[in-house]
């Protein structure tokens, strides 16, 4: 049995991965913690998440529970995040990370980390957001020139990062099918008399309002014609249920660097 152990236990996604967790074949919750000092440290994590009684207290740091189990899940913040890697590699944990925002350098860290254990790291785990990366790749690829391409993402008002990394992922695998640098082509606000669009650029606009849950638009304008593909978000649930799939999947893996792609056999 495999078992796991859930960052940011009272957040959002961290309640949520443990309902998840509830159920699923051969993995178990095993440990969950909050950062020191949060209101829900000491207390049993079904009274937070609202679970029938587990006598599992959370923590208040990944230290007091690294040992009880043989995968991490964090969703969190990416100081954060990268902080519980440097914990969990040296311990050969295998770690499954949601979160988005990390810079360059940030990512480059990771890779190196990942040497030592198994890493998952995706901007987003649901299945269908997954498989919607390899459609508009292939989508790209058929259409070539002549298709602009413009990506829409809306999230509800607490989200911190912008584009989300989602937003940013699909534009990646676009423009590495158009044989372009995104760098030299992306494009992330307009204002003003900004003149004629170019060819060769990529749009990325963000949303941010409510309790947008997460929406993304890849649209493919042509003369005569628009393609657009859409992938809505109801719930953290699908978020949550992918994360726990990919913590199954990953504890049997080689050392290295991953991403959903991998855990749902779609390269």
């Amino acid at each position: 049995m495999i078992k796991a152990i859930v960052a940011g236990a009272a957040g959002r996604m961290g309640g949520r991965i443990i309902h998840m967790l509830e159920g699923a074949q051969d993995i178990v919750l095993a440990a969950a913690f909050e950062k020191a000092g949060h209101p829900a440290v000491g207390r049993d994590v079904s009274e937070v998440v609202g679970l029938p009684k587990k006598n599992i207290k959370i923590a208040g740091s990944l230290k007091e529970v690294l040992n009880a189990g043989d995968v991490l899940i964090d969703f969190t913040h990416p100081e954060i995040s990268l902080d519980h890697l440097k914990q969990a590699a040296p311990a050969g944990k295998a770690v499954v990370i949601g979160t988005t925002g990390f810079a360059a350098a940030q990512i480059d860290e990771i890779k190196k980390l990942a040497s030592n254990t198994r890493v998952v790291l995706a901007p987003n785990m649901s299945v269908g957001v997954n498989l919607m990366f390899k459609v508009v790749a292939d989508i790209a690829r058929i259409l070539s020139s002549g298709y602009d391409v413009e990506i829409v993402e809306a999230h509800h008002r607490l989200k911190k990062d912008a584009p989300s990394g989602t937003a940013i992922k699909l534009a990646q695998v676009i423009a590495e099918s158009l044989q372009r640098n995104l760098d030299d082509v992306a494009v992330y606000k307009r204002h003003g008399m900004i003149g004629q669009r170019t060819d060769a650029e990529i749009g990325i606009q963000t949303v941010r309002a409510g309790d947008i849950v997460g929406e993304h638009t890849v649209m493919f304008g042509g003369i005569g014609e628009r393609l657009e593909i859409i992938h809505r978000a109801h719930n953290r649930d699908n978020f949550a249920r992918g994360a726990v799939r990919a913590a199954q999947w990953l504890v049997s893996q080689p050392q290295g660097l991953y991403d959903m792609q991998d855990v749902l056999g779609l390269k």
